[in-house]
C-alpha cells in the first residue's frame, strides 16, 4: 500500500525534476521498458510488510473487541443487578413515603376537623424530616461499611502469608534453641575435660616436684644398678614436656 501511486525513478532523471521530453511523431507509442526487478521486489516487500502489519492490527483489534464485549457483558449484568437493587430500594422508599404521605393527608383531614391536632401534625412532619435525614445517614453508613468490608477482605488475604512467616520464624527459633543446647552440652564436656586435665597437671606437678627432690637427694649418693644419671635426667625432661603439652591443650580449650 505504501508503494501505490509511485512514479518510477527513471521518470525524473532530469535535474529540474520534470519528466523528459518526448519526441512527437505519428504512429503507435513506443513500448515502455519493464520495471527493474529490484523495484518490483522492493514494492512487493513493502506490500507484504503492510499486509503483515494490517493482519497484526486486525488480530489485536479482534482481541480488543472480544475483551470489550466481555467487559460490556459483565457491565450490563452489573447494571441489571444494580437496577434491580435500586428498584427494590425505590419500591421500599415509595411504599414508606406513600404510607407517610397517606398518614399526613389523614392528619391534615383530621386537622381540618379538629384544631387541637395541628400540633401533632407539625410534630409528625418534623419526625418525617428526621427519618429522611436518618435514612440518608444510614445510606452513608452502608457505603462506609461496604468499603470497610472490602478493606477487611484484602487484609484477610494477607493472613496466610503472615502465618507462613510466623511458621518460618518458629522453625528458626527451634533450630536456634537446638544449636544453643548443643553448645551448652559441648561447653559442659569441655569444662569437664579441662577440670580433668587440671587435675592431671596438679598430679604431674607433684610428680615433678617429687622427682626434683629425689634428684637433689640422689646427687649426694651413688646411682643404683642399671640407672645412670643421664637416664634419670631424661625421665625428668619427659615429665616436664608432658606437663607443658597439657598446659597448651587446656589453654586452647
Amino acid at each position: 500500500m505504501a508503494g501505490r501511486n509511485r512514479i518510477p525513478r527513471e521518470a525524473f532523471n532530469d535535474r529540474r525534476g520534470f519528466p523528459p521530453e518526448r519526441s512527437f511523431f505519428r504512429g503507435p507509442p513506443l513500448p515502455q521498458p519493464p520495471p527493474h526487478p529490484a523495484l518490483l521486489e522492493e514494492e512487493l516487500e513493502m506490500q507484504h510488510a503492510e499486509i503483515r502489519k494490517l493482519l497484526t492490527d486486525n488480530h489485536r483489534l479482534v482481541e480488543d473487541r472480544m475483551a470489550i464485549q466481555q467487559e460490556l457483558g459483565a457491565a450490563k449484568e452489573e447494571i441489571h443487578r444494580l437496577n434491580l437493587v435500586i428498584g427494590e430500594i425505590r419500591a421500599e422508599q415509595e411504599l414508606h413515603s406513600r404510607g407517610l404521605i397517606e398518614k399526613g393527608l389523614k392528619l391534615e383531614a383530621d386537622l381540618r376537623a379538629t384544631e387541637p391536632l395541628k400540633k401533632e401534625a407539625m410534630q409528625l412532619r418534623s419526625e418525617v424530616q428526621k427519618l429522611n435525614n436518618v435514612n440518608q445517614d444510614l445510606t452513608g453508613q452502608v457505603q462506609t461499611l461496604k468499603k470497610d468490608i472490602t478493606r477487611l477482605q484484602a487484609d484477610n488475604q494477607q493472613i496466610p502469608i503472615l502465618r507462613a512467616e510466623v511458621d518460618g520464624l518458629h522453625q528458626e527459633l527451634m533450630r536456634a534453641r537446638t544449636a544453643i543446647d548443643y553448645e551448652k552440652k559441648a561447653n559442659i564436656e569441655l569444662m569437664e575435660q579441662r577440670q580433668a586435665m587440671e587435675k592431671n597437671m596438679v598430679s604431674m606437678a607433684r610428680e615433678v616436684e617429687k622427682l626434683r627432690a629425689e634428684l637433689s637427694s640422689v646427687d649426694a649418693r651413688p646411682w643404683a644398678a642399671g640407672m645412670t644419671h643421664l637416664s634419670f635426667v631424661y625421665l625428668v625432661k619427659v615429665s616436664f614436656s608432658n606437663l607443658s603439652s597439657m598446659t597448651v591443650v587446656i589453654k586452647c580449650a
